[in-house]
């Protein structure tokens, strides 16, 4: 008797629960529309699943709890997070810098021989080297740093890539797209060559993609331990990279693809040595470096990888 009489309560209340559920999962849908999309349609939006509101947590020892599991990353985060793999977009290249380094991780360009075209407006003698104000005054570098050193503020996307206008020119020259680079026989020599030879393969081509950045790269020292060490530079203590690596990817008129894949170390090289001595299998500059580049293309795809047929 007890059964039969529990069985329409119990029905009830969750038809009840299910009803109430299901009206504010659906207000909640109706406020997250901006500009006539829904936001959960977003992967970066956090949507609490049906499936987490019926299940309990299950508290220590085992006992469940009566607290429904929702996602705590805003309750937890609520006076902000230490920090992110900060990207920033420019006219013409995006970067992911890092704060810790006062570096880039790297930048991105995408070059064409539109976009290579030269205009005769644009003058590199009007774009100075400043500070990066978007990056927090703790975590950029600035010119004093390198004052009284041996390095240049060389560029990660070249100056040269960018003239489409003065604006695009100009943003080549923030801090955070420069790095400590060794000045006669690196960043006036061979790095320079690499630069041209990547504008000369992208006004013969569809599209060049190209991927830039430095590298820390470990040494073994003579007490037979291996090491990372580099050398930090001025006031806020900029890192000298130990190698630079150069990746691009080459689209033809024909639509067939080719990679090749520098790394570099900094320090002054011999000029008449040919860039291909520096190719550098991709793979070993994505674990060095901990990215994944080019990742969406299948190798199968490339016709050719640091010269060589496929």
């Amino acid at each position: 008797m007890f059964r039969k009489c529990m069985i329409p309560i119990i029905s009830s209340v969750s038809l009840g629960i299910g009803a109430l559920v299901g009206a504010k999962l659906e207000r909640c849908k109706q406020s997250l529309n901006v500009e006539g999309k829904s936001l959960l349609a977003f992967p970066s939006v956090l949507a609490v699943k049906l499936d987490d509101v019926t299940t309990p947590v299950q508290e220590a020892g085992g006992r469940p709890s009566s607290v429904i599991p929702v996602n705590r990353s805003q309750e937890i985060m609520r006076f902000g997070f230490p920090g992110f793999d900060q990207v920033r977009t420019f006219d013409n290249y995006v970067m992911s810098y890092d704060r810790r380094n006062r570096n880039a991780h790297w930048v991105f360009e995408h070059l064409t021989p539109q976009n290579l075209a030269y205009d005769e407006s644009v003058h590199r003698g009007n774009s100075e080297f400043r500070e990066d104000t978007s990056i927090h005054q703790y975590f950029r570098s600035t010119n004093y740093d390198y004052r009284r050193t041996r390095y240049d503020r060389g560029h990660l996307a070249a100056a040269q890539n960018h003239r489409m206008s003065q604006n695009a020119l100009d943003q080549t020259f923030f801090l955070s797209n420069t790095s400590p680079q060794v000045g006669e026989g690196f960043n006036r020599g061979l790095w320079n060559d690499l630069e041209k030879y990547v504008r000369a393969v992208a006004r013969n081509n569809k599209n060049v993609y190209v991927c830039t950045g430095p590298m820390y790269l470990p040494r073994l020292e003579s007490d037979g331990k291996v090491y990372v060490k580099y050398e930090v530079i001025g006031a806020n203590q900029v890192a000298v990279p130990t190698h630079f690596f150069k990746v691009i990817v080459i689209e033809n008129l024909n639509g067939q693809f080719e990679l090749q894949s520098y790394l570099l170390p900094n320090q002054m090289l011999p000029v008449d040595t040919p860039l291909k001595k520096y190719f550098c299998h991709l793979d070993s500059i994505e674990r060095s470096a901990g990215l994944l580049l080019f990742d969406k293309i299948p190798r199968n795809m490339f016709r050719k990888i640091n010269g060589v047929k496929q």
